[in-house]
C-alpha cells in the first residue's frame, strides 16, 4: 500500500475498543482510512453509528474486493483465528488485539505472514497505548537485549494498588475493579495471570525470536496473595506487582516467566499504579529504558490500533529480526530463583526443596520464608499455586548456577562452617 492509497477498514467488534476506533478515525481525516463495514454479534443492541455500517455476516467484510485491511477486536479467540486466516487468504492486510488468539496461534500466524507476504500488526494487543512492539522490533534489533520486564495487566495491578494504599481484601478490590470496568465479568483471565502469559507469549517473540505456546512458560497471577503479604511488603519496603520477566542469562539463554514479585520503591516498576501498565527494557549499553501508559480502556486501546492502521499505509511490517536474522533465543528452566512463600500449614511447602532459607517467620494465622529454589522445581511441581500458599518473587530474583555457588560459600563462610 502506497501513502496515497486509501484503507477500506472492514471492523470485526463494536464494543469499548471498537466503537472508540470508530470515533478517533472521525477526527483523524488526514489518514485517509475509512471503516466500510462493521460485523457484530447482537444486531438489536443500541449503538452510536448509522445502522447501514452493521452486518452480522463476516462475509460480508472478508469477501468485499474494496475492503483491504481488516481489524479485529472481538474476544472470542477461536473466532478471531478463523477471522485473520480468512482475511490472509483474500489478501488483505491485518490488524488485531485479540492477545489470547495471537498467543496460542503463533506459529500459523508467522506462516500465513510468510506466504503470503501481508502484514499482521498487533501492537493494541500487548499493552494498549505503550508502542513496545514496534520498540522492540526497530530499536533493540539486535542482540543486546539483557532483560525487559513488565507490568502487563492493568486489573491485576489495579487491585494489587487497593490492597496496598486503601488496605482492601482482595475480594474487596476486585468487586471495586469490576465496577469501574477494569476487571472482565469472569475475573479468571486476568487474576490468575492468562492475559499477561498470552501478552508474554508474542513479547518474547519480538523481543528474542521466542516462540512459545503460553502452556510453556511458567506463571500465576495474584489469586493467592494475601493482605497479610502486603503488610510484610511494606515491612520490607517493597511493593508487590504481577510482573512479567525475561532475562538473557551468562550462558545466553532466556529465563522467562509471570510471577508476582516485591518491587523496591526504586524501581521503575513501583511507579506503575492502578490500571496503568509499565515496561522496562534493559540493553547492553542503553541502560534502561521505562515505558508507561495506560493498559486499557477505550481510546488507549483504540489508539494503538490507529498507530497500526497509519503504519500501513507506509507498508509496514513485523520483520521478526530476532527469530529470522539472528541465532533465536532458547528458554531455560535451569536456575534459582529467589522467593518468599507465605502459607498457613508447614506441611503446604516442601522447605527440602529450597537450597537455602534465609528468612522464617511463624505467625499466629500466617507463616513466611524467604529461600533459594532451583526453577524447575517450581514448573515440575505445582505446590506453590495451592489455595493457602502465595509465593512471590524477591527483588531481582534471577540466581545463576555461578552466582549460587558463591552465595552458598559465602553463607556458609559466615556461619563458621568453611
Amino acid at each position: 500500500m502506497s501513502t496515497d492509497k486509501k484503507l477500506i477498514i472492514g471492523l470485526f467488534g463494536f464494543g469499548v475498543v471498537g466503537e472508540g476506533l470508530y470515533k478517533v478515525l472521525q477526527q483523524t481525516p488526514s489518514l485517509k482510512a475509512e471503516i466500510r463495514k462493521v460485523c457484530i454479534k447482537h444486531p438489536g443492541k443500541k449503538r452510536n453509528a448509522p445502522d447501514e455500517l452493521f452486518t452480522t455476516d463476516k462475509n460480508d467484510l472478508l469477501f468485499d474486493t474494496n475492503i483491504n485491511v481488516i481489524v479485529e477486536v472481538i474476544d472470542d479467540a477461536d473466532a478471531a483465528f478463523d477471522i485473520v486466516s480468512t482475511a490472509f487468504k483474500n489478501g488483505k492486510a491485518v490488524v488485531s488485539a485479540s492477545k489470547k488468539m495471537i498467543a496460542e496461534h503463533l506459529p500459523e500466524i508467522l506462516q500465513f505472514q510468510k506466504e503470503t507476504g501481508l502484514p499482521f500488526l498487533c501492537e493494541a494487543a500487548a499493552c494498549a497505548s505503550i508502542p513496545v512492539i514496534r520498540n522492540l522490533e526497530e530499536y533493540y534489533d539486535n542482540d543486546l537485549l539483557h532483560g525487559i520486564k513488565a507490568i502487563v495487566n492493568g486489573s491485576t495491578n489495579f487491585i494489587l494498588t487497593k490492597m496496598f494504599e486503601d488496605k482492601l481484601q482482595f475480594g474487596e478490590a476486585l468487586l471495586l475493579a469490576q465496577q469501574l470496568g477494569f476487571a472482565e465479568s469472569n475475573p479468571k483471565l486476568d487474576v490468575e495471570g492468562y492475559d499477561a502469559v498470552n501478552k508474554w507469549t508474542f513479547l518474547l517473540t519480538h523481543a528474542y525470536g521466542i516462540v512459545k505456546h503460553p502452556n510453556e512458560i511458567l506463571f500465576t497471577g495474584i489469586q493467592n496473595i494475601q493482605l497479610s503479604d502486603a503488610a510484610v511488603a511494606k515491612e520490607k519496603n517493597y511493593d508487590i506487582k504481577l510482573v512479567a520477566q525475561a532475562q538473557k542469562l551468562k550462558n545466553g539463554k532466556v529465563a522467562a516467566f509471570v510471577l508476582p514479585q516485591f518491587v523496591t520503591h526504586d524501581d521503575q516498576l513501583s511507579f506503575v499504579k492502578n490500571e496503568y501498565n509499565g515496561v522496562v527494557i534493559e540493553s547492553g549499553f542503553a541502560d534502561k529504558q521505562f515505558f508507561y501508559g495506560k493498559g486499557a480502556g477505550s481510546f488507549p486501546t483504540a489508539s494503538a490500533v490507529l498507530s497500526d492502521i497509519s503504519a500501513l499505509r507506509y507498508n509496514y511490517r513485523y520483520e521478526y529480526k530476532k527469530l529470522y536474522y539472528h541465532t533465536p533465543g532458547e528458554l531455560t528452566n535451569d536456575f534459582y530463583v529467589k522467593a518468599y512463600v507465605s502459607f498457613n500449614k508447614l506441611n503446604d511447602v516442601p522447605k527440602e526443596e529450597f537450597e537455602w532459607i534465609e528468612e522464617w517467620h511463624g505467625g499466629q494465622d500466617r507463616s513466611y520464608l524467604v529461600g533459594a529454589i532451583h526453577f524447575e522445581k517450581l514448573v515440575n511441581n505445582k505446590w506453590w499455586k495451592e489455595q493457602g500458599v502465595s509465593l512471590i518473587l524477591m527483588p531481582e530474583p534471577v540466581i545463576e548456577n555461578i552466582e549460587l555457588r558463591n552465595l552458598k560459600k559465602r553463607s556458609l563462610e559466615l556461619a563458621g562452617i568453611l
